[in-house]
């Protein structure tokens, strides 16, 4: 029998079975795609067609070589802060050249084996992106729910950065959506826009648990378009605005400003593309391994998949793309086995883009723009801020400025900051060493315990401790509290050892809570020295 491949060559479906749990996922996943796609695209500033493309490549193309099968692939909402920065910055013609250098960079990592890499990002940092992207979406996408694009020019003009604009700006459009004025349209879009959440939110209880597999997008959508069309209000509202052709929308090389780009600003735009479309590709996959247990991820694998897919997104000047986690887990809970319901998805977007275009004119803009709305609030996430908050402190404050630096100055600046902060903390805990010396006369002794991490930062303060030490004094020093020693610290020991007992006093370590390895480097340490009197004593743990 013909088999399909799942991730290992060792593990195999048959056609048949593969197509039968293959074939309905691939529809949910398609229904999911389909919207988010448009809406994405539109959000950012592009063409509803660049999105449906990347969408359609991220199935046909990167689900064939993906090194994890089950993922699905596509325009993100994760990208849209820096896509739309592009097109604002650079114009959108630069987009092409921006998503091939982004794709290149993510084709050259995978070669050099860094797809593990870029998880090693700390959650704190990911959670303030996202939320921080998230916040970026609500306030962007409120105001065309309602049908009030300019509501923060007066924001802009001002100098505010655009996303504090648009969150200044939401109450003015708040209004416009409550209190229509000279008969303007806006109430109407608004209200659209708020039964598209409330069927969003809804659709999540909905008692009959076998049809909550239809994506709730889907369904808010086509309700508001059928509204739109029983009241009449075509005219009245703004649409989204879908080619007959999709090859109208294909930005092929020939067109590019080569001339007149600031080839600087490009290369800082594919960097931050690339790194922030890598690390949520790994993210996603991580979260893929986790919901089954059938196949693993090869990371490397999969981050060469992904940068081959946005070398043709640039190179048609489509979108780029990530591996989304909003699709994959419809994929996963819809009974996808392999790679073939993802690919199917590409192939149903294809299909139906070159065959019923028309149809995605129907769809009321402040409808797409009410499911960004609440797929901005669930990248906020803030049960998920607080979880993070309560777990640990100082992870929740890091993860606070990462969130008010993407939105108040940008994206590249606010995972910089976060990461510097993650790395301040943690050469604090490493340069953190407790010193308590304690005098015991009457045993004619002094102790000296420590708490923390021996390091080199931590010479100065270990240093001053000993400094204090009395002469003809046995000093005994406790490591069980210590979680590291570095050979300074050890060396810094074996000297002062020396001088010590020059005056007649005597060190004794406790070396019980130390593993082989700082036990054995110790030990060499001295012998290297030439040193000689200090007492080890304990057993290994």
């Amino acid at each position: 029998m013909a088999s399909v491949p799942v991730g290992n060559d060792s593990e195999r479906l048959g056609w048949g079975q593969a197509i039968k749990s293959d074939l309905p996922a691939s529809i949910i996943v398609f229904l999911v795609a389909l919207p988010l796609c448009i809406g994405i695209a539109e959000a950012s500033g592009a063409e509803p067609a660049q999105g449906l493309i990347t969408g359609i490549i991220g199935g046909l193309l990167v689900a064939l070589i993906s090194g994890s099968p089950l993922q699905v692939s596509g325009p993100a909402a994760g990208l849209f802060v820096l896509v739309a920065q592009v097109i604002e910055e650079l114009g959108p013609l630069a987009l092409g050249v921006v998503v091939l250098g982004a794709g290149l960079i993510q084709v050259g990592a995978a070669l050099l084996k860094f797809g593990n890499y870029f998880r090693a990002v700390s959650p704190a940092v990911i959670q303030g992106m996202l939320s921080g992207i998230g916040v970026l979406i609500l306030a962007s996408e409120f105001h065309a729910m309602v049908d009030d694009h300019d509501a923060a020019v007066p924001w802009l003009d001002a100098g505010y950065p655009k996303g504090i604009a648009n969150l200044l700006s939401i109450p003015k459009s708040l209004e416009l959506g409550l209190v229509p004025l000279d008969g303007s349209p806006h109430h109407v879009s608004a209200a659209l826009g708020v039964g598209t959440i409330i069927v969003l939110v809804l659709w999540n209880f909905l008692p009959i648990k076998s049809l909550r597999i239809v994506p709730g997008a889907v369904i808010a959508v086509t309700l508001a378009a059928g509204v739109t069309r029983i009241m009449g209000w075509e005219d009245t509202i703004t649409h989204v605005i879908v080619p007959d052709n999709l090859l109208d929308d294909v930005v092929l090389p020939t067109a590019w400003p080569v001339a007149g780009l600031a080839w600087g600003a490009v290369l800082v735009a594919a960097i931050e593309i690339a790194l922030v479309a890598s690390a949520e590709t790994m993210l996603c996959c991580a979260a893929v391994d986790q919901m089954q247990s059938k196949v693993r991820t090869k990371y490397d694998k999969e981050l060469l998949a992904q940068g081959v897919g946005n070398s043709l997104c640039g190179l048609v000047g489509a979108l780029p793309m990530t591996g989304v986690i909003v699709r994959s887990s419809a994929n996963v809970q819809a009974g996808g086995q392999t790679r073939l319901s993802a690919w199917l998805h590409g192939l149903w977007l294809l299909m139906f883009v070159a065959a019923l275009p028309w149809v995605l004119n129907y769809i009321p803009r402040a409808s797409l723009a009410a499911v960004l709305v609440y797929t901005g609030w669930k990248l906020i996430n803030p049960k998920g801020v607080y979880r993070l908050w309560s777990v640990s402190r100082p992870d929740g404050i890091i993860c606070l400025i990462t969130l008010a630096l993407v939105v108040g100055v940008d994206l590249l600046t606010g995972v910089l900051v976060g990461v510097a902060c993650t790395a301040a903390r943690l050469l604090y805990t490493f340069a953190r060493l407790d010193v308590d010396l304690v005098e015991v006369p009457e045993a004619g002794r002094t102790d000296l315990h420590l708490r923390g991490a021996a390091t080199f930062l931590a010479l100065p303060k270990l240093t001053e401790a000993l400094d204090r030490v009395s002469p003809n004094t046995e000093l005994h020093v406790s490591l069980q509290n210590v979680t590291y020693v570095d050979h300074s610290c050890l060396e810094q020991f074996i000297n002062w050892e020396k001088q010590h007992e020059a005056t007649g006093g005597k060190l004794v370590i406790d070396w019980d809570d130390l593993t082989a390895t700082f036990r054995d480097a110790g030990k060499n340490l001295k012998n290297n020295s030439e040193s000689a009197g200090a007492t080890v004593g304990g057993a290994s743990r």
